[in-house]
């Protein structure tokens, strides 16, 4: 299956589509392979594999657990060059272009091009940006770069256009992982009418209707995560599916 234009069609049919991030170091074993099948049950869309720093967790072996219960496309979220394998069904191929530092923009991928073409991964570009949020993320503080300002929306408009005249098939709005506030509707609205690619959103978005809202101003995917590292919150998942999908679920 070719990736990318699985997730266009899912925009085309659904309105837009729910992804999952999975970190390797949080959810593991018998563990993972119940939450993939309760993922499947609820009507995620795809998901997204890897973090900021991993310490303990294998991403491959993730990788292959999910694929053993369920055939959910399979996205490597890298970060960094050692988080590549050739299980996955594709990559996020992300440029840091919220930041100023080069080696986030155009560097690491220097290294990581012959691997993803020796091993035949989809790359699916994608102009990554981080938004301020409230506290220092980790996704912040590893890559070393300023978050675009949260009351600034024109930033994030110029810069995924930007994108978008590179050549880039994406553009990804994150507040980061455990952010205390998710990317505001404003900026994602400005951003999502300025650009004629997918525009997908993630970070502190732990309710429903928050997805929902994320959609409504014009959000192509929504990405949860670690709200999801809580068993007790499994029962949700639907809920969330069934709010970003807004051509299936209108209310």
């Amino acid at each position: 299956m070719e990736v990318f234009p699985y997730l266009k069609n899912i925009i085309e049919k659904k309105g837009a589509g729910y992804l999952v991030l999975i970190d390797p170091d949080k959810i593991e074993g018998e563990r993972l392979g119940k939450f993939a099948d309760v993922c499947k049950e609820s009507g995620v869309d795809a998901f997204l594999i890897g973090g900021s720093l991993l310490t303990k967790g294998n991403l491959e072996n993730t990788i292959k657990i999910i694929k053993a219960h369920t055939d959910i496309p399979t996205i490597i979220f890298p970060g960094g060059v050692e988080q590549l394998s050739p299980v996955a069904d594709a990559v996020l191929y992300i440029s840091l272009i919220s930041s100023r530092n080069a080696d986030q923009i155009f560097g690491k991928h220097v290294l990581a091009a012959p691997i993803i073409k020796q091993t035949g991964i989809e790359p699916i570009s994608c102009g990554y940006m981080l938004i301020e949020s409230g506290k220092t993320t980790t996704a912040e503080y590893i890559s070393g770069s300023k978050p675009i300002p949260r009351e600034k929306p024109e930033i994030a408009m110029a810069t995924a256009l930007a994108a978008e005249y590179l050549g880039m098939k994406t553009v990804y709005l994150e507040a980061g992982s455990g952010a205390s506030d998710s990317v505001p509707e404003k900026m994602v609205k400005m951003v999502s009418s300025n650009v004629n690619i997918p525009v997908i959103v993630g970070g502190g978005i732990t309710t429903a209707e928050a997805a929902r809202q994320k959609v409504e101003n014009g959000a192509s995917f929504v990405v949860t995560g670690n709200f999801f590292e809580d068993e007790k919150n499994w029962d949700k998942l639907k809920e969330f599916a069934d709010a970003v999908h807004i051509k299936q679920n209108r209310v």
